[in-house]
């Protein structure tokens, strides 16, 4: 009988990080090519949302899912990650801390 391998937690940590890092990557990079506030709050979500889609397409197709349920999954996800940052960031500055 073979042992299975167990994932190594650093690569795991280190691919979450990087994802992460390229995701958020692509509203910053959108927002700063857009002078006009009212325009930026509008495009924003929607680069966002088309981001996450296409991580949750690659994420389908390269873990051989669903990929309608891998795309809502990670456009949920990504918007309950966005809701809770942003509370967290209004919160914070309500406090008197400035970020």
């Amino acid at each position: 009988m073979e042992k299975m391998k167990l994932p190594n937690p650093y690569q795991a940590a280190f691919a979450s990080a990087l994802s992460f890092s390229i995701g958020a990557l692509v509203p910053l990079l959108s927002a700063t090519f857009i002078t006009d506030y009212k325009i930026r709050l509008m495009v924003i979500p929607i680069v966002a949302t088309l981001a996450l889609t296409t991580f949750g397409l690659v994420g389908a197709v390269l873990g051989k899912s669903p990929s309608l349920r891998s795309c809502v999954r990670v456009v949920c996800g990504g918007f309950v990650a966005m809701g809770v940052t942003f509370g967290l960031t209004k919160l914070l500055s309500s406090c008197g801390l400035q970020l």
